[in-house]
């Protein structure tokens, strides 16, 4: 007997050292709502903002900024993923304590490269003195390990005189390191060669767009051609994003064109990562939304991840999607199609809107004046069995019943307070609640700008009947 148990022992053991040799499973195919503030498994807000991805066996590590309430340096966080929708928070890989210039700071948006020669991995960042932009620094630290605890080498101006200011990383096929950074209060944008240590500056490779007041570098390379990425240097406002290429680092690069709509979808760039998988490689733009634009703090920002398409190999489109499907496996990135509409009210001929275009979560419907904002249209996105969730076009949250108002709120898909069926009622439709039964309805049937919606028994009143416009 007890020979039998140490053989089943033995058995369960080796399959174990089995399962720990294999990894992780390969990721599922996954779908990302948009613009909204990711969370990761244990339901806390992941601050990675600013930040970028580097791929280390089958993991996706994710790193960005992390900041105290009055927008100083906290932390870079680190999160891991298999699936770029799944994150696991690792680690505080740099905190205020890890130097003695990082108790009192500002360091933006971090990035990490793996240098297969030293076997080290490299956190390139923006770095200030916590109370004004003065510096423009340039700051290293160096890890054995890409979620471990990285050790400060200090700060620098590039060559000892350029300012340095939003910056990105990249590797080369060849396995030369790049650091590009925004110069001259950022009205150059410089791109540098690192030391073969990925330590350091080894020397100024081009200024492609002198006087081009571009900042928020993201530089990939797709069959041969390099492509640049950049915004507009507007602060936390976003503005047109605009893209130039080249098939050599040092230039001829071309001029800017622009990309995507005029603010980038409410974001700004922060990274485009390669998605390499068995039948392809895809390019996923990573973009904040700074909370700091819509009145919080870099630690209410949003995230805005988009698919990039290349109409020619030389060329470089971007459009919003509500979603994205990823699937890290095969490799291929893609958007959902969704169309938005508009509720108009059959009574006032005036529209359902979130008060004034609020981003947050808790901001209240009312009735207003159509205007084509989007905060007045709705994307019904099918949560099955006849129902849907109505989800902002301007916020990406979802329009909720409550007790004594509708407002909007963080989309959970298990909330039925937040889940509404249509039904048809000649030319027009009513709007019912998912929990309770109610109808969509405009308080006391009122014609005003700024009459609350609220859910109310339905009663087929003119107040619950709604124009559903594209």
């Amino acid at each position: 007997m007890r020979r039998a148990c140490a053989a089943l022992l033995a058995l369960c053991l080796a399959a174990l050292g089995a399962l720990a040799l294999a990894g992780p499973a390969q990721a599922a195919p996954q779908t990302i709502l948009n613009g909204t503030q990711f969370t990761d498994t244990s339901g806390s807000p992941v601050h990675a903002h600013g930040g970028g991805i580097v791929k280390s066996g089958a993991y996706y590590y994710w790193f960005g900024e992390h900041r105290n309430a009055d927008n100083t340096f906290r932390y870079v966080d680190a999160y891991r993923s298999t699936d770029l929708k799944t994150w696991e928070f690792r680690n505080h890989v740099l905190t205020e304590s890890s130097a003695g210039e990082l108790a009192d700071a500002n360091i933006e948006r971090p990035k990490v490269m793996y240098n297969a020669a030293t076997g080290q991995y490299v956190m390139w960042m923006h770095k200030e003195n916590g109370t004004d932009y003065s510096e423009a620094r340039a700051a290293v630290a160096v890890s054995d390990t890409v979620d471990g605890s990285y050790r400060y080498l200090g700060s620098f101006r590039p060559l000892g005189q350029h300012m340095s200011r939003d910056l990105t990383v990249f590797t080369d096929t060849d396995g030369t390191g790049y650091m590009v950074s925004a110069a001259r209060d950022n009205y150059d944008l410089h791109i540098y060669r690192l030391t073969a240590d990925f330590t350091g500056i080894a020397g100024l490779v081009a200024n492609p767009w002198p006087g081009g007041h571009r900042e928020a570098p993201a530089l990939f390379k797709r069959n041969g051609v390099y492509f640049m990425l950049t915004s507009g240097a507007t602060g936390w406002s976003p503005n047109q994003q605009r893209y130039a290429t080249a098939t050599g680092l040092a230039g001829p690069w071309s001029a800017m064109t622009d990309v995507g709509d005029s603010t980038a979808y409410g974001s700004q760039t922060a990274y485009v990562l390669p998605v390499q998988g068995t039948s392809a490689t895809s390019y996923l733009y990573l973009g904040d939304r700074w909370g700091n634009s819509f009145g919080g703090t870099v630690d209410d920002s949003r995230y805005v991840w988009l698919p990039l398409a290349f109409p020619s190999a030389t060329s470089l489109s971007m459009s919003w999607y509500p979603e994205v499907a990823v699937d890290t496996a095969a490799g291929t990135v893609g958007g959902t199609s969704a169309t938005y509409h508009t509720l108009v009210a059959r009574h006032s001929g005036k529209c359902a809107d979130v008060t004034s275009q609020s981003l947050w979560p808790g901001a209240v419907i009312k009735q207003y004046g159509c205007n084509g904002g989007a905060n007045q249209r709705f994307w019904f996105r099918s949560v099955g069995g006849g129902f849907y969730q109505l989800v902002g076009r301007g916020s990406s949250l979802c329009v909720r019943e409550n007790a004594g108002n509708v407002t909007q709120e963080n989309c959970d898909g298990t909330v039925t307070a937040q889940q509404w069926s249509v039904t048809a009622a000649g030319s027009y439709v009513t709007v019912v609640s998912r929990a309770t039964g109610e109808c969509l309805d405009v308080s006391g049937a009122s014609t005003a700008d700024s009459a609350a919606v609220i859910t109310h028994t339905c009663n087929g009143g003119t107040n619950q009947q709604w124009t559903r416009v594209s």
